[in-house]
């Protein structure tokens, strides 16, 4: 084998070393991305732009707990939150401890499931459904 053909398969494997660490890198920043959170964020006035901002796809419960339809919406939320842990960030909103979000979205009927994506509004979902049409909705987004 020639020097020349030597020195191309020594820059060639330093290359693919290259590219597999920041394969790595790159998947390692995707976990941090999508930390396993196993129950809803509390999202309030003054951390909502961080939270939609920092992860891809985020559904936010805006409910009070005076309102009975918001309470029977809770364990739904709490099993999406499980069952989509790593893909989605579910967080409730009190709507009554932050007005200021609750006028920025509009929302005048509760509960309202906001679904955000990489830091704006794609879908609401107003009123108490069945989980299977929180899903078939969260499911359109996470494609």
């Amino acid at each position: 084998m020639s020097d020349e053909h030597k020195q191309f398969i020594s820059e060639e494997d330093a290359e693919v070393k290259r590219i597999k660490k920041r394969k790595l890198e790159l998947m390692e920043l995707k976990e941090k991305e999508h930390e396993m959170i196993v129950e809803p964020v509390h999202v309030t006035d003054s951390n909502l732009n961080e939270i939609v901002n920092k992860h891809s796809l985020v559904l936010i419960d805006c409910w009070a707990p005076w309102c009975g339809p918001c309470l029977a919406l809770a364990p739904t939320i709490e099993e999406l939150t499980e069952k989509y842990a790593g893909k989605v960030v579910v967080g409730k909103l009190n709507v009554d401890e932050n007005p200021r979000t609750a006028e920025r979205f509009h929302i005048f009927s509760i509960p309202t499931t906001l679904i955000m994506k990489n830091g704006r509004e794609v879908d609401r979902i107003v009123g108490l459904v069945p989980k299977n049409h929180v899903e078939a909705v969260l499911r359109k987004h996470l494609g």
